[in-house]
């Protein structure tokens, strides 16, 4: 009770200006146990009130103040009116609190409908609300379920029931407007025009029940479109992307589907249920399936209506049904052929759109695998060559690839400065290679799934198996025989942290970098892992580069006979420095008393 409470405070308070939603919310409800009712009829023949047809209805009273919807819907149980209304069914109210904040100021009506609420929106209308109802088995109850919002509820037998749910609100003083026709006929023509059952207001029909993605795009006005796509997705926002097609080959197919502009997902809302229904000749076979798009595909809201698709197809049988996989298939292709075409088009739109949806992207890349190039061109980013908020995509990195260059490169990092104040692509930069910048987490599932694009290999800057050609700088260095001596001396002085140590061609300004061995955990998992649980990652060795033209580098190779124990110090801090570049530094308190040492040897000798 004291959790139904606070989500009726919610709803109530956070939604006041948007209140007339809760028709949208009760008219769809009403919906959806009218398309339980019909999947049912094609199972049961033991129904109740089996001739009922399957519709809405509204009433309203001015007199009395009140507004009843009635559904001849699959009805509820004494056990579902408990569960359906006396509890949030799907998520705690501290969830749903926790979205709303999220959401700010605009997008807290979006998410009534989305958390499994909906019913509780009567009440920013209602003093109190009575839910008649009988279950469409013949041995149901009749019960009549009564709140008025403060967190309690009862349940009694009410004899004479029609199968179905009806909703009686007694309106608030201000919110009398509610019971008026023409009120809700304005309501109702915005939000539940496409409601696939007729709905009656006061006896007369009030919605079109139009298949509007059966239509030719030439008879569809923007407004048309729109309003659709507010009502297929319960939202207020206005799509970025709409693609609405007809195919005969190889399949039949008409599809309507929009791309939102606001990701659902970002707000807090936990993973989106699919959204593009399934339909069969105008007839609804699932609202959310599951195995029609990949599941990546989520945020993408729509319709697509097959007519080859048999019409008793169930949602069970439809899950291994090869028939849905081909069409899902066609439909996943057409999208991204067309995405791309946008996203070339008007880059700038597409730079919006990216932002708010790249990790879908990008968890399409990683999943994904018949359609996983197709996505990849999708992918944007920022590189060693772009200035500001440019990305550019693979398909554009490949076109202005040096000639001879086979190898996509790229590091994973937290921000720009950090990678370019690093030492891995300096190296790249004196040779006018191009390096992109990756700065998510998942970036790092993304690029080993993908491995490969158009033929190139993909590689990480900082990988021990980098070959960029010969030095790209000139200055004086230590002979190769100097550097040969040098780097077995550090190995035998670091042994503890370094699997070996050579001479280095992709540095330029930096004395030393480290590397993780091919193998082992590129230093982001690493990282990942050891904020999940740092006692279960295991220290590595690296392997550590050095730069034989680094004035540090080169006094270190004569001081490690002059001054061994100075030389001692360097060399682990220049290790050091490595680790920490490379995030690979455990425990970087251990530098501050070498650097306090470092710093007295300094002073001594001013």
């Amino acid at each position: 009770q004291a959790e139904v409470k606070q989500v009726l405070d919610i709803v109530i308070h956070s939604l006041y200006t948007d209140r007339e939603i809760f028709v949208r919310e009760l008219v769809s409800n009403a919906a959806d146990a009218l398309e339980k009712m019909r999947h049912t009829q094609l199972t049961e023949n033991d129904v109740f009130d089996a001739s009922k047809p399957l519709e809405i209805n509204i009433t309203t009273d001015e007199t009395a103040g009140t507004l009843t919807i009635s559904d001849t819907g699959i009805g509820m149980t004494r056990d579902e009116l408990v569960e359906n209304l006396g509890t949030i069914a799907h998520s705690g109210s501290k969830a749903f609190a926790a979205a709303l904040k999220n959401a700010g100021k605009g997008g807290e009506a979006q998410l009534i409908g989305q958390f499994g609420v909906g019913f509780y929106s009567a009440f920013m209308v209602a003093a109190e609300v009575k839910v008649y109802t009988h279950s469409w088995r013949n041995e149901g109850e009749h019960l009549c379920w009564v709140s008025d919002g403060a967190g309690s509820y009862t349940i009694d037998e009410a004899p004479g029931q029609s199968r179905g749910s009806r909703i009686v609100i007694e309106l608030k003083e201000d919110a009398k407007e509610f019971a008026k026709t023409s009120r809700l006929r304005e309501i109702l023509s915005r939000y539940s025009n496409f409601v696939s059952f007729p709905i009656l207001l006061n006896g007369d029909r009030v919605n079109t029940v139009e298949a509007l993605w059966l239509k030719s795009k030439e008879d569809i006005s923007e407004e048309q479109y729109e309003e659709f796509y507010k009502f297929a997705s319960h939202s207020f926002d206005k799509p970025t992307y709409r693609l609405h097609f007809q195919s005969e080959v190889p399949l039949s197919i008409n599809a309507l589907l929009f791309l939102p502009s606001e990701n659902m997902e970002l707000l807090g809302m936990g993973q989106m249920e699919p959204g593009v229904a399934l339909y069969c000749k105008k007839v609804l076979i699932d609202p959310h399936p599951h195995k029609l798009l990949p599941e990546w595909m989520r945020f993408v809201r729509g319709v697509i209506d097959s007519e080859d698709l048999p019409l008793n197809i169930s949602r069970e049988s439809m899950q291994d049904s090869a028939l849905v996989r081909k069409l899902g298939d066609v439909v996943a292709k057409r999208l991204l052929k067309f995405l791309d075409k946008e996203s070339l088009e008007d880059a700038e739109k597409y730079r919006a759109f990216y932002q708010k949806f790249s990790r879908f992207l990008k968890e399409g890349v990683a999943t994904d695998f018949d359609n996983r190039n197709a996505v990849a061109k999708l992918l944007r980013f920022q590189s060693s060559l772009t200035e500001g908020d440019e990305a550019i995509s693979l398909p554009d990195y490949v076109g202005r690839m040096k000639e001879g260059q086979e190898t996509i490169y790229y590091q994973v990092a937290p921000s720009r400065s950090s990678i370019e104040s690093g030492p891995y692509v300096e190296g790249f930069k004196a040779r006018g290679i191009e390096v992109l910048y990756l700065y998510e987490a998942i970036d790092e599932y993304v690029v080993s799934s993908l491995r490969e694009f158009d033929g190139k290999q993909l590689q990480a800057v900082n990988s021990d198996q980098v070959d960029i050609g010969e030095d790209a700088t000139d200055g004086e260095a230590l002979s190769e025989s100097d550097a040969t001596a040098l780097c077995e001396w550090m190995k035998e002085k670091l042994s503890s942290e370094v699997a070996s140590v050579r001479v280095g061609k992709r540095l330029v300004s930096s004395p030393a970098l480290a590397l993780t061995p091919m193998g082992e955990m590129t230093p982001q998992m690493r990282q990942m892992l050891r904020a999940m649980n740092k006692d279960e990652v295991d220290a590595v060795k690296v392997i550590l580069e050095i730069n034989p033209r680094h004035e540090i580098v080169r006094k270190l190779a004569a001081q490690r006979e002059t001054n061994p124990e100075a030389a001692q110090l360097i060399a682990s801090q220049v290790l050091d420095n490595a680790l920490l570049s490379a995030g690979l530094l455990d425990d970087p308190q251990r530098m501050v008393a070498r650097t306090q040492e470092i710093m007295q040897a300094l002073l001594s000798k001013l």
